[in-house]
């Protein structure tokens, strides 16, 4: 009796070969993304200062994160050898917790040492930088590794 292809094997369609990772795409993505999911609600609730903010802070800070990220990751089309090669997850990770500590400093920095040392007033919106800049950074740093990641083939075994 001949031998017979595993049934499971049968119905799956061809694997499709990971897509392109287009840099410009991705910051267009992270910029309008933020900006329609915080500016909404501001919209619905009337709170202006919200729209405002998804607008600049939160979708500008994406969409800068999203270019540093991706232009790093992807090494003037040659990728350093270890981001292909670490595991997605500790790739992620060490990228994030990178970002968002530089983040979390900079949004410190001009929500509380500007307004302390200079003569710019303290405001709202320089409070709102200190929440606004690292999490923006935490989810554009995360999307864009992780799609950089799948968009490359492995290394050969």
């Amino acid at each position: 009796m001949p031998a017979t292809k595993d049934a499971t094997h049968r119905n799956q369609p061809p694997s499709r070969p990971p897509r392109r990772f287009t840099l410009w795409r991705e910051v267009l993505t992270a910029y309008a993304a933020p900006a329609l999911m915080a500016g909404t609600p501001g919209i619905v609730t009337g709170r202006w200062d919200l729209v405002v903010a998804a607008c600049t802070s939160i979708a500008g800070t994406s969409a800068v994160v999203a270019l540093l990220v991706g232009l790093w990751l992807a090494h003037g089309g040659q990728p350093r050898p270890w981001t292909t090669t670490a595991p997605r997850a500790a790739l992620t990770t060490a990228l994030v917790i990178t970002t968002v500590g530089a983040a979390a400093l900079l949004g410190w920095f001009t929500g509380q040492w500007i307004p302390a040392h200079t003569p710019v007033p303290t405001a709202p919106w320089l409070e709102r930088l200190r929440i606004d800049l690292p999490l923006s950074t935490a989810l554009a740093t995360t999307i864009v590794t992780l799609r950089w990641r799948g968009s490359i083939t492995p290394p050969p075994a």
